[in-house]
């Protein structure tokens, strides 16, 4: 009796483990499925741009130096009457800052006082010539004399003779005074030219604004000493007109090529967070520099600051607007580069609409193609496509089977499915 109960025991246990064995295998078999994101087809403007970053300058800035050295003794004052300093306004000719001027005015004297000197020189000398002069024709009489008394016998010799040795060396010295003059004159010219170059010295010592403009930069205190050599030292930086700046921008050898002048620009700067500023290119400059072995190339961005809100010195972050498309069918990039994970996702019975392909982007010279997947039930259908212009984001597109609004696939994802708990017997429930 005992057996015959046990039998129907186990049989019902054997049961109930099956059922529960189909049951998960049921499960399990629906409870995995891929999940397609998609987003809409949009129809919009798109700007490729190229990035990169640069320093906001002056349009002209003047680099004021000295050319003598010496202690500064005082600072010139500004439209506003205020003693100069960063950011003062001062007009062409206003004086900026004086050097002593105690040494070159000593050296100026001096050079006047050789020049008295050289001037009675020469005076010197001119009087020395009307003495030779004078001296030259009475030795030229007696020397007339003593020849027409040599022709009648009544002089001798040695008189002879002395009288034109008397004749002759007045000669000499008439030139040697004539001489002495020319160098009096001479050094009298030099005397002039040290004088002037002492006065010059002495004029350097007060240094005047070249331009109109706004100081941007005083390099020098009062009190300090300033060395003059080979290079002139800098004490002030004007920069003429503020209203008006420069971005030099380092651009790689790579985008150099599409930036020409008068491409439209973009930049923003940290300082105005939320505020962009718009301006052209003026020039790319030919001096190209390495760094890390990358060839860089600075192109002139000029832009206009009527409000003086750009501050020199900025950095701006720029884009180049190299190309616009204006109006037209774009996608996300993630679109363009999604493919599907595996063969059983794309539609037997789609024909893609533009032809199936495996290839990958396309970017030769012909033209740049590219691959979208369309959504079709639980599968996805290809769709070639024609690429346009990028921002980065988003991409250009164009197909005659490509509309506003339609969904494209830019990835997927698995997940489990919720089950019906409600009736273990009944088959599970998918919430979709």
């Amino acid at each position: 009796m005992k057996q015959l109960f046990k039998k129907p025991v186990v049989a019902a246990g054997l049961l109930i483990v099956i059922i529960g064995a189909v049951m998960w295998l049921w499960a399990s078999r629906g409870s995995t499925r891929i999940y397609f994101r998609t987003v809409p087809i949009m129809r919009g403007d798109l700007v490729a741009s190229i990035s990169a970053t640069g320093t906001i300058e002056p349009m002209e800035a003047v680099d004021v130096g000295a050319q003598v050295g010496g202690r500064i003794d005082l600072f010139g004052n500004g439209t506003d009457g205020k003693i100069i300093d960063y950011g003062s306004v001062v007009q062409e000719g206003e004086l900026l800052a004086k050097i002593d001027d105690s040494v070159y005015s000593a050296e100026l004297n001096v050079s006047k006082a050789q020049l008295e000197q050289d001037k009675a020189a020469v005076l010197s000398a001119n009087a020395n010539v009307d003495q030779m002069s004078a001296k030259l024709a009475q030795a030229e009489a007696e020397w007339k004399r003593a020849q027409a008394l040599n022709e009648s016998k009544l002089l001798a010799q040695t008189d002879f003779d002395t009288a034109e040795a008397n004749y002759r060396i007045s000669k000499a010295n008439l030139a040697v005074a004539e001489a002495s003059v020319a160098q009096a004159k001479a050094g009298t010219v030099q005397a002039l030219a040290a004088v002037e170059k002492a006065q010059r010295n002495l004029d350097f010592c007060t240094i005047k604004s070249p331009v109109t403009g706004v100081i941007i930069d005083r390099r020098v205190n009062i009190g300090q000493t300033v060395v003059s050599s080979f290079n002139a030292p800098s004490l002030f930086l004007i920069a003429r007109d503020l209203t008006r700046m420069q971005i030099w921008v380092s651009v790689n050898e790579a985008d150099i090529g599409r930036i020409l002048p008068g491409t439209p620009v973009v930049f923003s700067c940290d300082a105005f967070r939320g505020k962009e500023f718009t301006g052209s290119v003026g020039k790319v400059r030919l001096n190209a520099t390495m760094t890390q072995n990358v060839v860089m190339y600075t192109v002139e961005v000029n832009t206009e600051n009527p409000d003086k809100i750009l501050l020199p010195y900025l950095t701006a972050n720029v884009h180049f607007m190299v190309q616009k498309s204006t109006n037209v069918l774009m996608v996300p990039n993630a679109a363009l580069r999604w493919t599907p994970s595996s063969t059983n996702l794309i539609s037997d019975t789609a024909t893609g609409r533009g032809g199936a392909t495996d290839e990958k982007m396309n970017t030769g010279r012909g033209g740049r193609t590219g691959t979208l997947w369309l959504r079709d039930g639980e599968h996805v259908a290809p769709l070639q496509v024609k690429v346009g212009v990028s921002d980065g984001v988003n991409t250009e597109v164009t197909s005659e089977n490509l509309h506003e609004g339609e969904e494209i696939v830019t990835g997927e994802t698995s997940g489990k499915a919720q089950i019906n708990q409600q009736n273990p017997f009944l088959p599970p429930v998918i919430k979709r």
